[in-house]
């Protein structure tokens, strides 16, 4: 019995932990869909990260070797769908983080309709109700080649491969109510820049107000009181009470 094998780290984590723009734009795509955290995220980046750098390496290399591996690369990225077939290798670069994701399976299983949301795809897989070619799959990150994406389907063991089943059942809304949705939006979206244009007219109306410089007032001066000499009273010295001399002890006797 050998070491067991020590798991690397398959992600690199963002070099400042503290910018604005990329915090919100993960906050989006943890929402659009439906990610369990960060770290998902991170490693979709750092996939991508290794097929540009490795593109960008094959582009500068015109050996028998090179062509081999450009040849290979180009198979995989259409066989996973990030880029068109009859692609060169310069569109390699072109591949985003959102390409990468929307080949998860997770994706796919909402896309063609048999889940109603994200977090529902994820608790479908995760349970182990999905399969590719009957293979059973349980990570919701698994990107889904072309070829493997007509063969997902729910396991015939599973209770969701009936169609009828009230977990896959989809309320379809009708035209009337979408463009009334859309219309929704639309209106409050037109408010909303209505109210904000309103906020800054104001702001902008708005002068500082000048300050007034204060007017000093000429100070009265009191009339000075004369020092008047009053005269001290003599402090008169009390007279001392004479104490009556003590008789000496052999008087009395």
């Amino acid at each position: 019995m050998g070491d067991s094998k020590r798991q690397r780290k398959k992600y690199s984590t963002p070099s400042h932990p503290w910018e604005k723009e990329r915090i919100v734009e993960e906050k989006a795509l943890l929402e659009e869909y439906g990610l369990k955290n960060k770290k998902e995220i991170w490693k979709s980046h750092s996939l991508l990260k290794n097929f540009t750098t490795q593109a960008k390496n094959l582009i500068a290399d015109n050996s028998k070797q090179g062509e081999l591996e450009k040849k290979q690369m180009l198979a995989k990225a259409t066989s996973l769908g990030l880029i068109s077939p009859g692609s060169t290798i310069e569109d390699v670069l072109s591949i985003s983080n959102r390409d990468i994701l929307d080949r998860r399976i997770q994706t796919i299983l909402v896309k063609k309709g048999l889940a109603r949301t994200m977090k529902q795809a994820r608790q479908f897989i995760t349970h182990g109700h999905v399969t590719i070619s009957g293979r059973m799959i349980t990570s919701p990150s698994h990107l889904l080649s072309i070829s493997d994406e007509n063969n997902l389907v729910f396991s015939s063991s599973s209770s969701l491969s009936d169609e009828n089943h009230p977990a896959r059942f989809v309320e379809e809304a009708k035209p009337e109510e979408a463009a009334a949705s859309k219309s929704k939006k639309e209106s409050d979206s037109v408010k909303e820049e209505k109210s904000k244009e309103k906020v800054s007219k104001k702001k902008s109306s708005k002068k500082p107000k000048e300050e007034k410089p204060k007017e000093e007032k000429p100070k009265e001066e009191k009339p000075k009181e004369e020092n008047k000499d009053i005269p001290k009273e003599d402090k008169k010295e009390a007279p001392k009470e004479e104490k009556p001399e003590e008789e000496s002890k052999e008087d009395k006797k």
